[in-house]
């Protein structure tokens, strides 16, 4: 065969694998991304709610931040055996369970009167959510190799901002649109109305989702048998370790750690967005709602071009630190000109952006050396321990809030922690995760 022949053979079969990699991230990824967008919406609509549930029942700052941050303790202890569960049974099923659970769950918030009813609901919520994102990241690693997953990531987790661009005005809508209503607060409207999705949107995932590739019925045989081939040798490169040794594992701890780090940046911006923007003087819920959408359509746009750029560079460590830094830099500005509404936005973004550009990329990271059970495990093991800082951050947030009547010391304590997830992955983190 000549050299222009077998250049020919070469080119035909990457536009072939490119065209069936392209099938399949449509096929897959828009679920995906809308499972994670009522996800998202479910888990913060809190910080919404807030806005009257707080007068209404009589609530303190500290005891909104204890409840919006409970949620996070039943996702810990439910999320490893769920995880496990997955790996089992399949990804359609506990999926789509996972979604009507929590659907459910998220709607019977509305019938909330006491701080002990508050606390017990959201803690139900995690317990129902607890897997779906570790499982969603798992489920990636059974059709995308290591150096694909770094913009499908990025791709299925653009559902955060966007659940901020679409919950945002439409949250803020119903507090002041559809409160009174047969009786019902607008509150518990948004409870009801918004829990509803996850249900319907579980039933797809039960009639659309395939487990694997072998069960593809839209795909060729040929096509199955090349994706299948990616596959098995991204894992050919993995550690095989069963999911106890994975808890062992000094490198699964360390990511835990960076991951604490993030989210303890992430749901401290998520859950007290809202409360931010309304103390800048904008009393209007609905005016609330679009503002709390600016960062999310920015950070939309940033998580895209980050996860390209690290895929096309096969680069993970300073596409995760730089996001951090400017994260951490954007929480800082946002008090620094907390008394300009303009400039404040404009710096609340910048931190949005930098915290939610981060996270897509942080999770290519476990899942370039943990395969098989190690990996069940060891993503929900990180999940797990990260997503404490789920409890932490708001609860804290709400503390401060309360003793000094200010959110500005606990946006200084969440830039730290963004500075110091930049230091541990830069320090701890290999330079090379993904192969050349």
């Amino acid at each position: 065969m000549s050299t222009v022949s077998g250049q020919r053979l070469a080119d035909s079969r990457k536009d072939s694998e490119a065209r069936t990699y392209s099938r399949v991230a449509w096929r897959i990824v828009p679920l995906l991304f809308l499972c994670y967008v009522v996800s998202y919406l479910d888990r913060v609509n809190v910080g919404f709610a807030k806005l009257q549930m707080l007068n209404d029942l009589r609530f303190s700052e500290s005891v909104y931040g204890l409840g919006a941050g409970i949620f996070f303790l039943g996702y810990f202890f439910f999320e490893i055996p769920s995880n496990l569960i997955m790996y089992r049974v399949g990804a359609r099923k506990w999926i789509a369970r996972i979604m009507i659970t929590w659907g459910v769950v998220s709607a019977a918030m509305m019938f909330v009167t006491t701080p002990t009813m508050f606390y017990v609901m959201r803690l139900l919520l995690g317990v129902a959510e607890a897997g779906f994102f570790p499982g969603m990241i798992l489920y990636l690693t059974y059709w995308f190799p290591a150096e694909r997953r770094g913009g499908m990531t990025a791709l299925f987790m653009t559902g955060i901002p966007l659940s901020g661009v679409i919950g945002g005005p439409v949250s803020g809508w119903i507090l002041q649109s559809v409160s009174g209503a047969l009786g019902l607060a607008g509150w518990q409207w948004l409870f009801v109305l918004e829990g509803i999705p996850s249900i319907i949107v579980g039933l797809l995932v039960l009639a659309l989702l395939d487990d694997r590739i072998a069960d593809a019925r839209w795909l060729a045989p040929e096509e199955k048998a090349m994706l299948q081939e990616r596959i098995d040798n991204d894992e050919a490169e993995k550690g095989h370790a069963s999911a106890l040794q994975a808890f062992g594992s000094a490198k699964v701890w360390l990511l835990a750690l960076i991951y604490f780090c993030l989210i303890m940046g992430l749901y401290g911006v998520s859950f007290w967005l809202p409360t931010i923007i309304k103390g800048l003087g904008v009393k209007d819920t609905t005016s609330v709602g679009f503002l709390y959408a600016i960062p999310y359509v920015l950070a939309t746009i940033a998580m895209i071009l980050v996860g390209r750029s690290a895929d096309a560079y096969k680069e993970r460590r300073w596409h995760i630190a730089v996001p951090c830094v400017l994260g951490a830099a954007g929480l800082i500005a946002s008090v620094t000109f907390g008394t300009s509404p303009v400039l404040a936005v404009a710096a609340l973004s910048l931190g949005t952006v930098g915290i939610l550009s981060a996270i897509p990329l942080f999770w290519s990271c476990p899942t370039a050396f943990l395969g098989g059970a190690a990996a069940a495990g060891g993503i929900a093991l990180i999940n797990s321990v990260g997503n404490l800082a789920g409890f932490a951050s708001p609860y804290m947030v709400g503390l401060i809030k309360d003793w000094t009547h200010s959110t500005d010391v606990g946006m200084y304590v969440l830039a730290g922690c963004l500075m110091i997830a930049a230091v541990l992955v830069v320090a701890g983190l290999p330079a090379r995760l993904v192969n050349k």
